[in-house]
């Protein structure tokens, strides 16, 4: 791995799950949202789904040692510690979603964008529409081909250049500032398009008029063509003095700020729930949200009762298979494939757009590593007491055998006169504890023999 700088060398401590707000909202009322669900919640935030418990069901293991973990060991000084197992889970999990994050945002700068500027354009539907989002949860999907083939037709007309290959990552969003149910869509757009030999045209004028507009009929096709609405309906919805379609382009991104066009992108597929604005009082049975809006009918904090918010938060999981993050045009996976079998080695114009550095099995089996050491400015194979490397020398699954650990390493440290300030926690599994569903360690790590 490389060398990291002097702020990044850190002593790598384990998150303690159970103490985020949203651990013990779920760990205390999944199973009685279940049992209610249907009578309380169904007909607001749709039928309960499958995926839903089995992603809670994991979330409540990610972190925990009692569910698993691997062994960290030191060979010069042979300091050992235990690190857990992380869930995976999209879009629901604040530390994976963060991981999976940072990776996705490296591969976009090193990879994907190109080096020109960009433009973010957010999408919104009226409300009459965003109920259809959740029962038919694709639909979305749908709307983002229109909002991609809009936007590029406008890019087209505007430059008088019909042929421009347009290159968008577009992210689905289904949560509102206050973790509510609004589907709408960010869009990360080069702010113009690619002619067939590469060069950049840019994107003279931004009418934020016509393109709402052109944007309601287009979906408004749509429903008619998906036998979601009549004709008459459509026609009734363009007589709308308010449509409820919003389109916004204000924030630009210069070609050269690669760091910002980053940063926009994380903002753009970010996790529906922020635990610094989210408070549970469990002893009140009361959860306040703050939003992230300082002005506007969604500004300001709410308190709501706990099953209420827990069955805000999990509709926005998404059902197994849906693609959340989809690009078009230029950034298209069949045209980026056309360019780089063509493009000759060392040719002329603007940089090449090239895959990632293949990874060797050594330096994937650290990948997990580089994405903790990125998001807290920490590596967790720098032994803390000799600042050597460390490895991973076993996973642990087996529940006989991690209760056997952790009951040692419990006895061993109520022995010791002064306990270090993160001692082992406590061997009781919660109360969603599966033994035969035990999440799986980082994928990119090398078997242990």
């Amino acid at each position: 791995m490389p060398d990291a700088s002097p702020a990044a060398r850190g002593v790598y401590k384990p998150r303690r799950p159970q103490a985020s707000p949203l651990f013990r909202l779920v760990s205390d009322h999944l199973h009685r949202l279940q049992t209610v669900y249907d009578e309380r919640f169904a007909r607001e935030y749709g039928p309960w789904r499958p995926v839903v418990a089995r992603v809670a069901e994991k979330f409540l293991a990610c972190g925990v040692l009692e569910h698993g973990f691997a062994r960290i060991r030191c060979d010069a000084c042979t300091h050992e510690y235990l690190l857990a197992f992380s869930c995976r889970c999209r879009y629901f999990c604040p530390s994976c979603h963060a991981k999976r994050l940072a990776s996705w945002t490296q591969w976009l700068d090193t990879t994907l964008l190109a080096p020109v500027p960009h433009r973010q354009v957010v999408l919104t539907i009226p409300k009459r529409l965003r109920v259809y989002c959740l029962y038919r949860r694709r639909l979305l999907g749908e709307i983002a081909r229109v909002a991609a083939r809009t936007v590029t037709a406008a890019i087209r007309t505007l430059t008088g250049e019909r042929d421009l290959a347009v290159g968008i990552v577009a992210c689905l969003q289904t949560h509102g500032s206050r973790a509510n149910w609004h589907p709408h869509l960010h869009l990360l757009v080069t702010d113009g398009g690619f002619r067939a030999d590469g060069t950049f045209v840019s994107w003279p004028a931004h009418d934020t008029a016509r393109l709402p507009e052109a944007f309601r009929r287009a979906v408004l096709r749509l429903f008619v063509r998906l036998a979601l609405f009549d004709e008459d309906q459509a026609a009734g919805m363009l007589t709308w003095p308010h449509s409820g379609f919003h389109v916004h382009t204000a924030v630009w991104v210069p070609e050269d700020d690669r760091a910002f066009a980053t940063r926009l992108a994380r903002y753009c597929a970010r996790n529906p729930v922020a635990l610094e604005r989210l408070t549970y009082d469990r002893a009140a049975k009361a959860v306040t949200y703050r939003s992230d809006k300082s002005d506007g009918p969604t500004a300001g904090t709410e308190t709501v009762d706990p099953l209420e918010f827990l069955a805000r938060v999990l509709v926005h999981i998404p059902d197994k298979g849906h693609v959340t993050t989809r690009y078009y045009g230029w950034y298209a996976n069949r045209p980026r494939g056309m360019r780089q079998k063509a493009a000759p080695t060392g040719a002329d114009g603007p940089p090449a757009i090239v895959p990632a550095r293949p990874l060797a099995p050594t330096e994937a089996s650290r990948r997990w590593a580089t994405l903790l050491q990125q998001i807290f400015e920490v590596d967790p194979l720098a032994c803390p007491c000799c600042h050597g490397a460390m490895r991973i020398v076993a996973f642990i699954t087996q529940t006989s055998v991690i209760d056997q650990i952790l009951t040692h390493l419990r006895t061993h440290a109520s022995r010791e006169a002064h306990a270090g300030p993160r001692s082992p926690p406590s061997t009781r599994a919660p109360a969603s504890r599966v033994a035969s569903r035990a999440p799986r360690p980082f994928a990119d790590a090398p078997p242990v023999t």
